[in-house]
């Protein structure tokens, strides 16, 4: 039987931070447009800023379908599930934001996270995500799955770049600049970080 908080806070907070992973999903306002679902999961790149408020970082990929739909109506959901332990399933539905690199918000944002070096992940922004409504659910239906490391891949893949190279590689990449259903994407050329 699902439960809706009022805030993110106490045992539920406690759940979230410990997955590693978690998923977001957003979707343009066209009815014909492409919903996106995403799974997120470098170790420290999460963090709650208050009972209403998380944030994630978001790091270079193959596209910018989370940033695109954020642009355009901000409405994105994101949820953890159980897969070790008592079975549970969050989801928090929300307003969100990308906030780019040369946003006055940026470093101060950026501070949440002292785990983890974005240098060599291709930083691009910090999606904040304002929690409209807050649920869990049994998750009966999640199968366990051991977790065992994150993976160093997208980290040695990044840490070859700079910014200038990143620049490049975004706009060799079909849909970073605009979405699959053509709406604006990652602000080309990369704002210059301003920490």
């Amino acid at each position: 039987m699902g439960k809706t908080y009022e805030r993110i806070d106490g045992r539920l907070r406690t759940f979230i931070e410990a997955q590693p992973v978690f998923f977001t999903a957003t979707a343009p306002l066209s009815s014909d447009g492409t919903v996106n679902l995403s799974p997120k999961g470098v170790t420290g790149s999460f963090a709650v800023l208050d009972e209403l408020t998380v944030a994630y970082l978001d790091f270079a990929g193959s596209n910018a379908e989370t940033i695109a739909h954020l642009r355009e109506n901000g409405r994105i959901t994101l949820m953890w599930c159980a897969f070790q332990g008592p079975p549970n399933i969050v989801r928090v539905h929300g307003h969100g934001e990308p906030v780019f690199r040369d946003d006055p918000r940026f470093k101060g944002l950026l501070a949440h996270f002292p785990g983890v070096d974005p240098t060599p992940h291709g930083l691009r922004a910090i999606i904040v995500v304002t929690a409209e409504l807050v649920r869990d659910t049994c998750g009966y239906a999640v199968p366990f799955m051991s977790y065992d490391a994150d993976r160093d891949l997208h980290a040695k893949r990044f840490a070859r770049e700079d910014d200038a190279s990143l620049n490049t590689y975004f706009t060799k990449k079909e849909h970073i600049a605009t979405s699959l259903d053509g709406l604006p994407g990652l602000p080309l050329p990369l704002p210059p970080t301003t920490v």
